[in-house]
């Protein structure tokens, strides 16, 4: 799924909540009413309070990266266990584990609306949508022995790749570049919401899952969208550390980064069933 998440005016919005909202013994606040005329005497809030120092950094959103990806793997083994194959190689996908993914998708609407919840739904998103995708990794595997390894492996490969290209200002991200990617990422969107609802229908749009030449072209240009989208998920959270973000946005940042890094070894994933079916 396009990730719609980390962008400059969710990051504002919420950072403009958590500077705007009272402390939690703060009584209601006073109008000024002091004469025009009237200097005002200096501002004394006495000590600075660490609650208000605690800034944004590229360092914390990476360590908060790191346990939010480590609870995914966590999810991802228990979804992988509940997925068992027969005797005869048939594999037993149980219903319900698409409930997980429901659920997933709610949790990341709340977190969108509600960035500053993200210290709590980041993790329940993590776990939730660890579950199907280690579900939904096992039923590719049992088909393509060794394919999942391999979707890693490239998920981390493009993830390293395009982090290098961005620290070393080798691809810089411009407002052309950021209108380019969010273009495509939303063109993107919209072919699998067709999709979706023509499949309701009983039709399919072939070449979204098909092995024919268009259809890997097609998989190539979507993993080459969801790896340009890193690059505009490390410059928010770069530019959020020089703006001095309140630290409590390393929470959504980190979450935003792993919406795109999920989409991103999904398609890897996809790309590499139609490689294998040709």
């Amino acid at each position: 799924m396009p990730n719609p998440v980390l962008n400059d005016k969710s990051l504002r919005a919420a950072a403009t909540a958590e500077e705007t909202a009272p402390g939690w013994a703060a009584g209601p606040a006073a109008l000024d009413t002091a004469p025009p005329d009237v200097a005002a005497s200096p501002i004394s809030d006495g000590p600075i309070s660490p609650y208000r120092t605690a800034r944004f950094t590229v360092a914390g959103a990476a360590r908060v990266s790191t346990v939010l990806f480590a609870v995914l793997l966590v999810g991802g083994v228990i979804g992988w266990r509940l997925v068992t194959e027969s005797t005869t190689g048939e594999v037993n996908f149980p219903g319900w584990l698409v409930l997980p993914a429901l659920a997933a998708f709610g949790v990341a609407i709340l977190t969108v609306f509600k960035p500053m919840l993200a210290r709590f739904t980041a993790p329940l998103y993590a776990l939730l949508q660890g579950l199907f995708l280690g579900a939904i990794s096992h039923v590719y595997e049992a088909q393509w022995n060794g394919i999942v390894v391999q979707a890693v492996l490239g998920t981390v490969g493009v993830f390293g790749a395009m982090l290098f290209l961005y620290t070393q200002r080798i691809i810089r991200v411009t407002d052309r570049t950021r209108r380019m990617v969010i273009a495509a990422t939303f063109g993107v969107m919209v072919i699998y919401l067709v999709g979706a609802l023509v499949s309701l229908f009983g039709g399919s749009v072939s070449f979204i899952n098909s092995p024919s030449l268009f259809g890997i072209v097609f998989s190539v240009a979507v993993v080459g969208i969801a790896a340009f989208n890193l690059l505009l998920d490390f410059d928010v959270i770069e530019r959020a550390e020089q703006s001095a973000a309140p630290r409590q946005l390393e929470w959504f940042a980190a979450f935003g980064l792993m919406v795109t890094v999920v989409w991103l070894y999904l398609e890897i994933l996809r790309l590499l069933s139609k490689l294998n079916s040709r």
